[in-house]
């Protein structure tokens, strides 16, 4: 049987809508759609790239509570209302990703509040426990 959990950031969105910053699924990590808020304060900066970085800072937590990093996703996608704010971050997602190499998606599409400018969502795979390689 599969085990199934569900991670939690605090942020008001996940009660308001319903839903979980990731989902932990057997060996399969799902992080929900994040953006550049710092959930502690609920504040968000106008600039894109400070919230790339916010947004990158909100990722690594909740992957580090499923048990995993940034060098086990597989999969990422950018979300971005602003085509043209894609090119400032660039240097923040390789300095992140460049080691790791996910495969990648950058969409322009609206955002639910007019605040957000950078948006990411990622799938990653739990490291092999040790010893299971083998079997």
């Amino acid at each position: 049987m599969t085990q199934r959990r569900v991670i939690l950031s605090g942020s008001a969105f996940e009660e308001e809508i319903g839903y979980a910053r990731a989902v932990v699924d057997g060996d399969r990590v799902y992080l929900s759609g994040t953006t550049g808020f710092d959930y502690a304060t609920m504040t968000i900066s106008e600039d894109v790239v400070e919230q790339a970085e916010q947004c990158l800072r909100n990722v690594r937590a909740a992957l580090a509570e499923a048990g995993c990093s940034l060098s086990d996703v597989v999969r990422v996608r950018y979300l971005l209302p602003h085509r043209e704010d894609f090119a400032r971050c660039r240097p923040v997602l390789r300095r992140h990703f460049g080691p790791v190499r996910p495969a990648a998606t950058m969409l322009v599409c609206g955002l639910a509040d007019p605040r957000m400018r950078f948006e990411i969502e990622v799938d990653a795979r739990l490291p092999a426990a040790e010893g299971a390689a083998g079997r």
